[in-house]
């Protein structure tokens, strides 16, 4: 009877605070534009870049306090980057599986959301497919792991408390470390495989990435200090 009553008070006050401490936890999508950033491309006189796009699935875990959290972010997909030669008849595209960690910061207030911070790629598999069609996996020209900065905001689709929630929204990377192993790759000119693409100088890839997300939240739990008179418990819901 005592734990019954504990339990009532414990939800009773944790409706009375609003939001509280909570973590909820839940499942994501996103799509979008993609691609590997490399000025020795940009400025080559042979090659333009074309649109590419990527998908990737995953979950999250978030630690949240009133209208602020912290979000872990773990996603398995698949990107890609497409360049066209000057004439438009040919392109070369790599392709790189990954599985993403993310660490952000998220601000969740009026019936939207911001968040900010560094993204971990752990590069599993890369292919490039040449302007002939040879398909190579050249997964050893490029670096295991490469970290990014990451910026998101969106809306509340569904919901806004820490039961459930479903929201809509933008997020943008951008890579600060190569994705390519120059130590091996600058001679044979990746991520095109073109030989003369450094003869002005190694210039650094850096993975991108642009596109929508969705997510669906479900809360684990609460924690919460009971007005009846008992110590503060964490309750799963």
């Amino acid at each position: 009877m005592k734990h019954i009553t504990f339990t009532f008070c414990l939800l009773f006050s944790a409706s009375l605070m609003g939001q509280g401490f909570f973590i909820d936890g839940g499942v994501k999508a996103q799509y979008g534009g993609t691609s590997l950033i490399n000025t020795a491309i940009l400025d080559h006189p042979d090659w333009n870049y074309d649109i590419a796009t990527g998908v990737a699935f995953g979950g999250k875990l978030g630690f949240n306090f009133e209208d602020h959290g912290i979000t872990v972010d773990v996603m398995f997909g698949e990107y890609s980057s497409s360049f066209e030669t000057n004439n438009g008849n040919d392109n070369a595209i790599v392709d790189w599986k990954f599985t993403d960690v993310y660490l952000l910061y998220r601000l969740s207030r009026f019936r939207g959301y911001f968040e900010l911070g560094p993204k971990m790629s752990f590069i599993r598999d890369v292919e490039n497919t040449l302007v002939d069609g040879t398909i190579r996996n050249d997964t050893e020209f490029y670096n295991d792991n490469a970290f990014s900065g990451v910026l998101g905001f969106g809306t509340y689709l569904l919901g806004t408390d820490g039961s459930f929630s479903g929201i809509f929204g933008l997020r943008f990377e951008y890579g600060l470390t190569d994705i390519v192993n120059g130590a091996v790759a600058t001679e044979a000119g990746y991520p095109l495989a073109q030989a003369d693409l450094y003869n002005n100088g190694y210039q650094a890839t850096n993975n991108f990435f642009a596109g929508l997300v969705f997510e669906l939240n479900w809360g684990i739990g609460y924690y919460g200090k009971a007005s009846c008179g008992a110590r503060g418990k964490f309750i799963f819901l």
